[in-house]
């Protein structure tokens, strides 16, 4: 059974807490747009698509608890102007991730079409805000499993030295259920691989400073039963160097796609790209046609955001008493007291280093130009 780290239903959200992954799985509730705001900035959820759905049903959870106490603004234009605010709110939480703005916008245009309305009262806004952000969840969940199955299939038939047999998977940072509203992107392709008997194994990196990969992906594919390695991020050449179980295809998630195919993700995603072309392994990015921004025409355009420096020079985890072997979370400082810190939390890597570009419509790959045409995949 898959993660279910998004919880909704009636009116009800709940999200598992993953700053105490993997040590303890702890849901919470999350009944306003300020509690979606304090959760995403304080990446008690994280991943692009999470972070959007999250966001969308913070909003519908208040909205639903605004109608039944009869609190709603009494004119309809007053609640559509009161769910655009909290909307560009919500947006300010984490700027990079495109889908988070790209379905506040689609909800937007919701309310502001039923505002449109005859006789639209501010109940009708509202309702129309909470069916479409529930529409959102489970088109989410629908898409993921529609690019696990994508990248499944080109996988088999172009990243093996054979048609027959079964692939090993190296992928980067989070982005399976934990990620997404289920199943995931880049780890659904590693999911539907398994599902399918064609994955011979799977690789996660470590994914410093925030340890991803280490506390996630890797709670994520235990939980599924799916044979996986961890590494350090700074195994990964050495990992790709090696003959006998070669790694077959690298692929990650996204938190912005520009038009030319430039794609911004978390730290470290450059370097992979970088390692894969030198050692010939087939690079690819997993994310749902929200994650493209044909807006934004190439990386140099994406606003990067940087993190506290806490975040690399400490570090939390699971203490165990040397006397009695108990367990408690802790955090501890790894780095020299005073340096200087640089902490970006996504980098850009090109548009040629990239294979191609696992969506729920299929998989992009440049054409006879060399230049990925993205748009395309809108019509």
């Amino acid at each position: 059974m898959v993660l279910e780290a998004i919880r909704y239903n009636d009116g009800k959200l709940s999200i598992i807490d993953q700053l105490q992954l993997p040590f303890v799985e702890h849901y919470f509730e999350i009944q306003t747009s300020e509690d979606g705001w304090q959760a995403i900035k304080k990446m008690q959820v994280r991943g692009a698509p999470a972070i959007a759905i999250v966001a969308a049903l913070s909003l519908a959870s208040e909205l639903q608890a605004l109608v039944k106490a009869n609190t709603l603004p009494s004119k309809a234009e007053e609640a559509e102007a009161f769910i655009i605010e909290r909307l560009k709110y919500l947006v300010s939480s984490r700027p990079t991730a495109v889908n988070l703005s790209d379905a506040a916008g689609k909800l937007q245009d919701t309310v502001s079409k039923r505002l449109k309305t005859p006789k639209s009262t501010a109940k009708d806004v509202a309702n129309a805000f909470i069916q479409a952000a529930e529409a959102m969840l489970a088109k989410d969940v629908e898409d993921n499993t529609r690019i696990g199955d994508n990248g499944a299939k080109w996988i088999l038939a172009n990243a093996l030295s054979s048609q027959r047999g079964s692939a090993t998977v190296l992928t980067h940072c989070n982005t399976g259920s934990l990620a997404t509203a289920g199943y995931g992107t880049a780890l659904g392709v590693i999911r539907s691989l398994h599902s399918s008997h064609a994955l011979q194994h799977a690789y996660c990196t470590e994914t410093r400073p925030y340890n991803q990969g280490s506390r996630l992906t890797a709670f994520e594919l235990v939980h599924d039963n799916i044979p996986a390695t961890l590494v350090t991020d700074s195994m990964a050449a050495a990992l790709l160097s090696r003959t006998e179980g070669r790694v077959n295809a690298i692929v990650v998630g996204a938190d912005r796609v520009a038009a030319n195919g430039d794609t911004a993700n978390k730290i470290g995603t450059y370097g992979l790209a970088v390692l894969a072309k030198y050692h010939r392994v087939k690079f690819l990015v997993a994310a749902p046609l929200t994650t493209i921004d044909l807006a934004t025409k190439s990386g140099n355009d994406i606003i990067i955001e940087e993190r506290p420096a806490s975040e690399v020079t400490r570090i939390k985890g699971s203490q165990e008493d040397d006397i009695t072997g108990d367990s408690k979370l802790g955090t501890v400082r790894i780095a020299a007291d005073g340096i200087n810190v640089w902490n970006p939390a996504f980098d850009v890597t090109p548009a040629e280093l990239i294979d191609g570009i696992i969506t729920e419509k299929g998989v992009a790959e440049r054409g006879p130009d060399g230049q990925f045409h993205l748009d395309g995949l809108f019509e």
